[in-house]
């Protein structure tokens, strides 16, 4: 029986959502209809079982359906709480910005409150030109913001990029990382942002060195430019901290949260800056209603959020991650040690990645280390990421650096759980110590998938 047959959404999503998403799914035969969820665990129509490692990109902090949030959530959708008010205060998104004032601390005070982290990122932008009057912006290589147009002109992969452009103009990237570089395109004094991750996921998990965020700030104050920190996806507890800059010893300018925030059952993202830049940008009753949008800050959105941060708090899931985290990194450093084509266990709380591709490892890998190399880049964390559904393990590889797989689990995961996860993955590693059959493996299951019609399995 065919995978449509099985269950009509294949064909349906194909036709009516995402043909190429479907057939991509069916390329390496990694396509599942899944189609139920608990705390770390997912389900698919044919009942089998997967260990989820991905959290919907960091946007399941709290594990899928949280027995407590939902309880909530019921008892909100059935006390006739006006959700949306345009025309007065809106009482609950009152209440979540003071949570979120208090949580981070002077000066981020003001939130405007958007839909997704995209939304904010965007929100941020506008609050840096508005308020600094200036035009142009900076931004780090390697970043992912969101894929709006806005976003999109501070982001530097190509691939996202180059479909819609031009895009904003005035756009200036700089090496992340490089402080020498930062200060050459912030002392023109022209940028209103600039605008950074405290870790880059998607260019694969790749950390700042030490210092840079806090002497990026210190440039960016020093030449008139606000800083914009994206925890989209690091804050609320992932790094480790409630939030990534409490690690390094500054607050920024604006912060930007999303996907957790909104305990991954409702759509709220959250961006906060201080009294004196939200008044240059909209504190006069001409300018009061120059951002928002319909739903921003509705009642029910802004109740689920003023739950998550209770729940995250109350179960200690940023010092879970901290310790969860650095026992994982350790578990793979120790299992992988040696191994030719694992270059690097790196990352931070639970967003951890392991960088594949050539080592001085052996004669073939010094040989032909630029095929080793294509093929890291291309396929390996990719195929990874297929083999390890096979074995009942849901994760990916960062999405613009495919040789790195990424584990970016709940983060109310257990330890034997993340104990199993690592002998998988050591074991599946331990068939790929060379190129060959790494090589013949995906030869042999591209070659069934052509001959299934790239089917959706």
């Amino acid at each position: 029986m065919s995978s449509a047959e099985r269950h009509p959404v294949v064909a349906d999503y194909e036709r009516y959502v995402n043909p190429a998403f479907v057939k991509l799914l069916g390329t390496f035969g990694y396509g599942r209809v899944f189609v139920r969820a608990k705390g770390t665990s997912l389900w698919d129509d044919q009942g089998r079982r997967y260990l989820d490692l991905l959290a919907g990109f960091g946007a399941v902090n709290l594990g899928h359906n949280p027995e407590e949030l939902i309880g909530r959530m019921v008892e909100f959708l059935r006390d006739d709480q006006l959700n949306l008010v345009h025309v007065g205060p809106q009482l609950h998104a009152a209440e979540l910005g003071r949570q979120l004032a208090q949580l981070c601390g002077p000066p981020l005070e003001i939130t405007l409150f958007s839909n997704s982290g995209g939304e904010a990122v965007e929100a941020g932008m506008k609050l840096a030109r508005a308020a600094t009057g200036r035009s142009h912006f900076v931004y780090a290589e390697g970043g992912f913001h969101g894929t709006g147009l806005g976003s999109l002109s501070i982001m530097g992969h190509a691939r996202l990029r180059e479909p819609f452009e031009p895009l904003l103009a005035n756009c200036q990237a700089v090496p992340f990382g490089d402080l020498e570089a930062l200060e050459q395109a912030l002392k023109h004094r022209r940028a209103a942002a600039f605008v950074v991750e405290p870790i880059q996921a998607e260019a694969g998990i790749v950390q700042p060195p030490a210092f840079y965020l806090k002497r990026a700030q210190e440039l960016c104050t020093k030449y008139g430019t606000l800083f914009v920190l994206d925890e989209v996806q690091t804050g609320l507890g992932r790094t480790g901290s409630l939030f990534a800059y409490q690690q390094h010893g500054f607050v920024p300018d604006v912060l930007v949260l999303g996907k957790s925030l909104g305990g991954s059952m409702v759509p709220l993202s959250a961006t906060l800056t201080s009294r004196e830049v939200h008044q240059k940008a909209y504190g006069s009753q001409a300018k009061f209603d120059l951002h928002g949008t319909t739903y921003s800050g509705n009642a029910f959105a802004c109740r689920v959020g003023l739950e998550v941060l209770k729940q995250v708090q109350a179960q200690g899931l940023a010092e879970r991650s901290a310790r969860l985290g650095a026992s994982l990194i350790e578990q793979l450093r120790s299992a992988l040690s040696g191994h030719p084509l694992v270059r690097e266990v790196r990352g931070l709380g639970l967003l951890v990645g392991i960088e594949l591709g050539p080592t001085d490892s052996g004669f073939f890998q010094r040989a032909f280390s630029g095929v080793v190399e294509s093929v890291s880049e291309k396929v390996f964390g990719q195929w990874l990421s297929v083999r390890l559904l096979e074995r009942g393990i849901v994760c990916q590889p960062a999405s613009q650096h495919w040789n790195v797989l990424r584990l970016e689990p709940p983060l109310t995961i257990r330890e034997e759980e993340l104990s199993g996860a690592v002998t998988e993955i050591a074991q599946l590693l331990g068939q790929y110590t060379k190129l060959a059959p790494l090589l013949k493996d995906v030869t042999v299951r591209l070659s069934e998938q052509y001959r299934g019609g790239w089917s959706f399995r």
